[in-house]
């Protein structure tokens, strides 16, 4: 497999997780790694932003120092089979108050919520620098963030403006269709399905099947940049699921 391919791989992988460990540098104890479970939503430029205390211990250690490591993993079965990333940046201290961010943050974890009225609460972005990723038997490799992201520019992709009014448009008018996506692209008869997160590369929706709720991701099959062409992909899905 080439770097390209595993890139994407990789990728794909990473906007599939939602929470791992964070590793960073202990103030307290010097030389010294201290882990922490971190779960995290990733902006639309795929890099992981985590919401965390100023008392918590990991916050105290990113303001010591910044570099930290996010490991990210696919169930705790066989860990050492599954497929896992490891993610070595800068976590970056980021305006809390960002009205998009903080939608999409909540729609991925609601409980959160009250967080958000406490003043020791902050946003951080992991800036990503390099990336180890290992996705089976001789699938591995180490990857620069730029390898790993490979997305559209920032002024061409309008997604982070319009994610807000699509979702909204989505759960209120296309239930049926997010339900006929669960069906035929994951085999779930779900009882109901929520969209997520729309992003370049795919969507989330949460999903409740049985007494089981869940987050399925989505791969589109070529990138989206607006809502106009998120629009074309997602009709052309339900076209396919639905026939």
């Amino acid at each position: 497999m080439t770097l390209m391919n595993l890139a994407a791989e990789a990728r794909r992988f990473l906007r599939s997780t939602h929470s791992g460990l964070l590793s960073t540098l202990s103030s307290k104890f010097d030389g010294y790694p201290f882990g922490s479970v971190a779960p995290f939503v990733l902006g639309h430029d795929c890099q992981p932003v985590i919401l965390i205390s100023s008392i918590a211990e990991h916050t105290k250690n990113i303001v010591s120092n910044a570099k930290v490591s996010l490991l990210v993993f696919a169930g705790a079965e066989d860990l050492q089979a599954n497929a896992r990333l490891t993610l070595l940046g800068e976590a970056i201290k980021i305006e809390k108050n960002d009205a998009d961010l903080k939608a999409r943050y909540l729609r991925y974890l609601p409980q959160a919520a009250s967080y958000f009225d406490m003043h020791d609460f902050a946003f951080y972005r992991i800036n990503i620098s390099q990336v180890r990723y290992i996705g089976g038997f001789g699938k591995m490799s180490w990857m620069s963030s730029s390898e790993l992201l490979s997305l559209p520019p920032a002024d061409n992709n309008l997604l982070a403006g319009q994610e807000t009014s699509i979702i909204a448009h989505m759960n209120a008018d296309h239930i049926d269709s997010l339900i006929a996506y669960c069906q035929y692209f994951h085999q779930i008869n779900a009882s109901t399905a929520t969209m997520l997160g729309i992003d370049t590369d795919g969507f989330d929706v949460r999903v409740i099947d049985a007494d089981t709720t869940k987050i399925v991701r989505f791969e589109f099959d070529r990138p989206v940049q607006d809502a106009q062409s998120a629009r074309v992909a997602l009709v052309q899905m339900s076209k396919v699921a639905k026939r």
